[in-house]
């Protein structure tokens, strides 16, 4: 799936599928096929009879994952992230750099490379820093970053405060051909925030999160880029605020994309509730006028991919009062089965928008080649069993980290396989 994918090689396998419902929203196909993978390629694409209940698509890629590697290899590293990934039904993942030291200098980066090669199981890119050390302000050596491998460039976990340094960035997007992903949050409004502000902060005493202070930074950003006319992604969205300015720079023609995650789709503040710290991000859970402001701009393409923002905590670190515990949950597990559950089965998204945006959205915004069910294409797919339930305990995690919001919970819809890059890379 291109230069800028590492690692998940291996001998290449032959399947075969007969009598499964294949959907595949962008070639158009959603009816009962046979399928023959032969040495990692699909080389049969014929009429089938019967079905045994299962479901095969393009496989998923998640375009903002926290490997945790390098620095923090307790929490996550290439190995466990691209075991859950795969578990998850994902092909392809990227990661993002805010890492410890960050991914800021070819050596880092190229070290990131090599072990990948050795330990994905899936392939897996690596965005790069916009900044030196995301501190913003300096930028770091972007050409020689996408030489040697950079899928795009994000200060994730931080935003680029410096307008000017982010239309440099920008700027550079015309030499690299990499993609600007950027982390909106003006700081001077969300310092102290927790949760996000509104009737559930007031009633908890919490400290709020504005939503205005995602959303001006979006519109900020769009308009960095408008002037520069040069493509530009939005990290994680959340607010009602920040889809109005996405949608209406897209409808002036800005190359502008965005990305939703899971939480953000599935919960409201009133989660917070529990108290529980895996229900803390950043962005935080906002209110029930945001999440159907997402849903809406979902479905009609506004936001073209669903990311899992995965990000994986030791157990002491989550383990804390609400207010100490940091930002971020896991997500590569469960994100499809979550989403079916409480998006597809009650009729509020179709099983084909949901996997368009789990697998083509998230690939045509970094340009990678997109998993697509077609004769002669690699075999990127993913088996799902819609009937199946599961209860989500931490036991089965493939992930190092078991912050997850949904533990206990019993989801509607499985991954059974996933092919990636022709390798059989999982099977329940």
């Amino acid at each position: 799936m291109g230069e800028i994918l590492f690692g998940g090689n291996g001998r290449k396998d032959d399947l075969s599928y007969e009598g499964v419902r294949v959907v595949d929203p962008t070639e158009g196909i959603d009816e009962t096929l046979n399928l023959t993978v032969e040495a990692g390629v699909i080389t049969k694409i014929e009429p089938g009879t019967g079905g045994d209940g299962r479901i095969v698509a393009p496989a998923f890629v998640d375009p903002h994952v926290h490997l945790r590697t390098p620095g923090r290899e307790d929490e996550e590293d290439i190995a466990t992230g691209t075991k859950a990934a795969a578990a998850g039904g994902y092909c392809a993942i990227l990661a993002m750099p805010n890492t410890e030291p960050a991914v800021d200098s070819a050596a880092v980066l190229g070290a990131l490379v090599e072990r990948a090669k050795d330990e994905a199981e899936i392939p897996v890119g690596f965005l790069a820093a916009i900044s030196k050390g995301q501190e913003g302000a300096e930028l770091t050596e972007m050409v020689e970053l996408a030489e040697r491998g950079a899928a795009g460039f994000t200060d994730d976990g931080r935003p680029v405060a410096s307008p000017g340094l982010l239309r440099r960035a920008l700027q550079y997007h015309s030499v690299t051909g990499r993609r600007i992903a950027v982390h909106c949050e003006e700081a001077t409004l969300s310092r102290g925030g927790h949760i996000h502000e509104g009737l559930v902060s007031a009633e908890l005493g919490f400290g709020g999160y504005p939503s205005v202070a995602e959303s001006v930074m979006v519109g900020r950003d769009l308009m960095l880029a408008a002037y520069e006319n040069q493509p530009i992604h939005v990290l994680h969205l959340s607010a009602r605020e920040s889809v109005d300015e996405l949608r209406s720079a897209r409808s002036a023609g800005v190359q502008a994309s965005g990305e939703v995650t899971p939480h953000h789709l599935c919960l409201t503040d009133e989660a917070v509730r529990t108290l529980d710290p895996n229900v803390k991000m950043n962005p935080p859970l906002r209110a029930e006028e945001d999440r159907q402001a997402l849903l809406e701009a979902l479905k009609d393409g506004t936001i073209e991919a669903i990311a899992t923002d995965h990000a994986p905590h030791a157990r002491h670190e989550k383990d804390v009062p609400f207010e100490e515990a940091p930002f971020g949950v896991t997500g590569l597990e469960t994100a499809f089965s979550v989403l079916h559950t409480r998006l597809v089965e009650p009729g509020v998204l179709s099983l084909a928008a949901l996997i368009d945006r789990l697998a083509a959205g998230p690939a045509r915004i970094y340009g990678l080649e997109r998993p697509r069910i077609a004769v002669g294409a690699p075999a990127n797919l993913v088996v799902l069993d819609l009937e199946r339930t599961w209860r989500v305990e931490e036991s089965g995690f493939r992930s190092r980290s078991p912050n997850s919001w949904l533990i206990g919970q019993t989801l509607k819809g499985k991954v059974v396989e996933t092919v990636a890059n022709g390798k059989l890379a999982y099977s329940a």
